[in-house]
């Protein structure tokens, strides 16, 4: 079998800890599988890289902070190749671009276009070697050294295996697995055996750490079933696979938050036909994602103009918009860090009525104030003050029966009947 492993931050956080993780992937090469590595950067190395950078300038050009941060990468994969050598096994590592991963041209968050280098893969491991790849990273058609935000490194394991057809595509984290919600903040969250893609999707970009969005995108398409697990443990993991029909008897399968969100609202905007098109087309142009937008009833011609942003895009957006605020003659700018977003996610969303009625009634109850609301089929998300939000997390997973101890009442109680 060719199985593609994926190791995080935490899983490669020491030189010990990578002597463990060389210690698994020989494990799994002498069961007989062809293993291909993809390895992130160690535990708190990009943040410290990218703290130093704004050490020296509070706004670097995002092409020389690729060039920065990439290197997380490609310490932890030539330490995780000594480790393998010195266990008395073969391994060779590569970078993003020497596996021919090419990218576009956007900094910071580039997005693959296509793998070219498969053959100098496929050659090593006939040679019996295990290969190690940078994760993170790629080139661009000029040969300038990308990466794909932060998490990319899933993206780059699914883009293998999507790639070279792998029979498995594992994902090593410092966690069991995916479950109900941040086990941090609710003692009692449970791990998901199995999760859909678009669950898995709507909570990785709604803040669940444990999967990149991007990644999920990928592995959909592509119809690569992911395995979730721990890297200090064999215990069976979670499983993010294609949606079937049992899926839809659970109303939500998980409670998510983001805490990396800022809200501006553009104030006293003139409401005329094309203003709001070109709010946003300049937000566009500077790859910028916008989020939640909430635009007020008009009075007497004016309205205001709400949306989210990622954090980390705040002082760019904002300023972006300083200039075109006083050309289309609205009154003023203004912006609020001190806000989450709070979501519930569920493929049985779609066959089922209340839940919105249900999540209001739970954030009722602790006093917790929603500023702004969005839905689609399969979620309702939530933007509170940052205060709120822990409190706020556990009145919703209960709300829903999510907690451990729960559904183990629940199933005591089918079984009677």
């Amino acid at each position: 079998m060719l199985v593609v492993q994926k190791y995080g931050g935490t899983s490669v956080g020491s030189t010990d800890k990578i002597m463990n993780v060389a210690r698994r992937i020989i494990k799994s090469k002498k069961s007989g599988n062809d293993v291909i590595v993809v390895v992130s950067a160690m535990s708190g190395q990009t943040d410290k890289l990218i703290n130093m950078a704004h050490d020296i300038t509070d706004d670097p050009r995002e092409r020389e902070m690729d060039m920065l941060v990439s290197t997380g990468e490609q310490v932890s994969m030539s330490l995780l190749a000594m480790c393998v050598h010195e266990l008395g096994d073969e391994a060779i590592s590569f970078t993003g671009s020497q596996v021919g991963i090419v990218t576009d041209s956007t900094h910071t968050k580039a997005k693959i276009r296509r793998v070219i280098g498969m053959d100098k893969v496929k050659a090593e491991l006939k040679k019996g070697k295990i290969v190690i790849v940078a994760g993170f990273q790629g080139v661009d058609y000029k040969k300038n050294i990308t990466t794909l935000g932060r998490g990319g490194s899933d993206t780059t394991a699914v883009a293998l295996a999507a790639v070279l057809k792998a029979d498995q595509c594992e994902i090593y984290t410092d966690v069991d697995g995916v479950y109900t919600t941040d086990p941090r903040l609710v003692k009692d969250a449970r791990k998901l055996g199995v999760i859909s893609y678009d669950e898995m999707l709507e909570l990785a970009s709604l803040g669940a750490k444990v999967m990149h969005s991007r990644s999920i995108e990928m592995a959909k398409k592509y119809g690569v079933v992911i395995h979730v697990r721990s890297s200090f443990n064999d215990n069976l993991g979670t499983l993010i696979k294609e949606e079937d029909a049992l899926m839809e008897n659970i109303m939500v399968r998980g409670v998510a938050l983001n805490r990396n969100e800022a809200k501006l609202t553009i104030l006293h905007v003139p409401d005329k036909p094309g203003i709001a098109a070109r709010i946003f087309k300049i937000i566009s142009e500077n790859n910028i994602n916008i989020d939640m937008i909430i635009q007020n009833v008009s009075e007497r011609g004016f309205t205001d103009i709400s949306f989210t942003v990622l954090k980390t895009d705040l002082r760019k957006t904002y300023k972006v918009l300083e200039v075109l605020v006083k050309k289309i003659g609205a009154r003023g700018l203004s912006h609020d860090e001190d806000m989450v977003k709070l979501s519930v996610v569920g493929v049985g969303m779609r066959s089922h009525a209340g839940i919105a009625a249900a999540m209001f009634e739970a954030l009722a109850s602790k006093k917790v104030n929603i500023d702004m609301i969005s839905t689609s089929e399969i979620k309702i998300s939530c933007v509170i003050h940052r205060k709120d939000a822990e409190k706020a997390v556990k009145a919703i997973h209960d709300k829903f029966g999510l907690a451990k101890k729960k559904m183990l009442k629940e199933k005591m109680v089918a079984a009677k009947k």
